[in-house]
């Protein structure tokens, strides 16, 4: 495939309905964050695939910027620089999940059972410092970026305005959601953003752009260049 501008935005398009897909279904079905399922295979799966979901999610959110960089300004740009600091956070937790806690169960289980209950915003056994403000600076990010790249796809009227909504409203509504349900249902909270991206996916994937027409060559004869008086 030849390496264009569009050809790039149609895999950023296809980048970000992977990501909204595996963010809407990943997270509903991941195992319950206890210490006896770090070591199954469910577990390393699932956080492997989260890495994955990470990674398309950084060349999404960067075709979709890109697309509309001209009409989001600078509400645009503060939404796109959350998002990206998100995935990027997200991708190295994500990582160690599957990579560095099943090699941890039998050395360090305070340092496991207290990353897990990281995850579901309780108190471990052992204090994690910094990490565990990072955490949850990265969900914090994540919301306001989600809200604010929302609303500047909404105003840039470039992509579907009701994909940029929905995914502008995806973020408080994940917060109602997530106080209002019962702590086995919170990964449902995921399925609004899930569907926002991979309907703005779509629209960036599926979109038509008009091709520029490239400069034709005219050759000049040099009988051209005389006149008539010669």
């Amino acid at each position: 495939m030849k390496v264009t501008t569009p050809n790039l935005i149609r895999a950023a398009g296809l980048s970000t309905v992977i990501t909204g897909t595996l963010f809407a279904t990943i997270l509903p079905i991941q195992p319950p964050d206890v210490f006896v399922s770090v070591n199954t295979s469910a577990f390393i799966t699932l956080t492997s695939i989260k890495t994955v979901m990470s990674i398309f999610g950084l060349l999404g959110i960067t075709g979709l910027y890109a697309r509309q960089l001209e009409k989001t300004g600078w509400l645009g740009l503060a939404g796109y620089l959350l998002l990206t600091i998100y995935f990027a956070l997200q991708m190295s937790f994500s990582f160690i999940e599957p990579t560095i806690l099943p090699l941890l169960t039998g050395i360090a289980p305070a340092f496991v059972e207290s990353t897990l209950a990281m995850r579901n915003g309780v108190a471990g056994s052992m204090n994690l410092g910094a990490l565990k403000t990072v955490y949850s600076l990265a969900s914090i990010l994540f919301l306001f970026g989600l809200l604010l790249f929302g609303i500047a796809t909404f105003r840039a009227r470039i992509l579907p305005r009701w994909a940029g909504a929905l995914l502008a409203l995806s973020a408080p509504l994940a917060g109602i959601l997530f106080a209002l349900l019962p702590q086995q249902l919170d990964p449902l909270t995921a399925i609004p953003t899930g569907v926002a991206l991979v309907w703005l996916g779509f629209a960036l994937f599926f979109e038509r752009r008009e091709s520029t027409p490239e400069p034709v060559a005219v050759k000049i004869s040099p009988m051209s260049s005389h006149t008539g008086a010669d």
